[in-house]
């Protein structure tokens, strides 16, 4: 027995150190943070685990006490809710600035105007649920904006998140989706359709925040990749991705 407890002290230690970093993040982020994760464990010998949704399924998840220990949002309000609740060790910090793109797999005409999706040809518009996913209320506002919501209305495909718009198109289940340039400019999609950039002046700058739950037991870890978000080689994979890293 007492051979036994000696086992068990000398590897629970070990076990906790290979413990992964769970890290929860908007699903406009998903190609991105593989490269980050990438970077960020050969620096440090830290593993990462991420974990995708929209922001709002993820917030959701986490005043559910989800055991996650860094949330990436696709914007600053659902991790300001959790600061307000008291979930998290500090308010968010912007760590990128994201950018809405129009993409589809068809010879569709594509214009920033939007007026192509009134095309006959265009049945189904993807865009992410705007009550759960920030780049979901962007594309709305981008439509109200354009004054073409009611009549494309009748078209749009609501999906639980980007990463399930991006399905949708890629699917073929619809001709055109709004999702985020960090996808459609992600080399596995390298070739797949073809996509434009839309105004931004259609829809509020997409600030993408970051902050540390309060429940993590892996602080110093979780601090660790904070401040690694601010670094120059992360910024420098951000960018490739098509993020801004200042807001203008």
């Amino acid at each position: 027995m007492k051979k036994l407890l000696l086992l068990l002290g000398l590897f629970l230690p070990i076990g906790l150190k290979a413990q992964a970093l769970r890290i929860a993040v908007a699903a406009n982020a998903q190609f991105v943070m593989e490269e980050l994760r990438n970077a960020f464990q050969k620096k440090t010998g830290i593993t990462v685990e991420s974990i995708v949704n929209s922001s709002g399924k993820l917030t959701t998840q986490i005043q559910q006490g989800a055991p996650y220990d860094v949330f990436l949002s696709a914007d600053m309000a659902y991790p300001t809710t959790l600061h307000e609740q008291g979930l998290t060790t500090a308010a968010p910090v912007v760590y990128a600035y994201g950018s809405l793109v129009l993409w589809t797999l068809g010879e569709f005409p594509l214009s920033t105007d939007l007026k192509g999706l009134l095309n006959g040809n265009i049945r189904h518009v993807a865009i992410a649920n705007p009550a759960t996913a920030p780049y979901g209320e962007a594309a709305v506002s981008l439509l109200k904006y354009t004054k073409l919501l009611e009549k494309v209305q009748p078209k749009i495909v609501y999906g639980e998140s980007i990463a399930q718009v991006n399905q949708y198109v890629l699917t073929g289940s619809a001709e055109v989706g709004f999702t985020a340039k960090s996808v459609v400019i992600d080399p596995s999609l390298k070739g797949k359709g073809h996509w434009i950039d839309l105004p931004a002046k259609g829809y509020s700058p997409i600030a993408q925040g970051v902050v540390i739950l309060k429940r993590t037991s892996q602080l110093k870890a979780a601090e660790q990749f904070t401040a690694f978000l601010g670094s120059p080689a992360a910024r420098r994979i951000l960018q490739q991705f098509g993020y801004r890293t200042t807001k203008s």
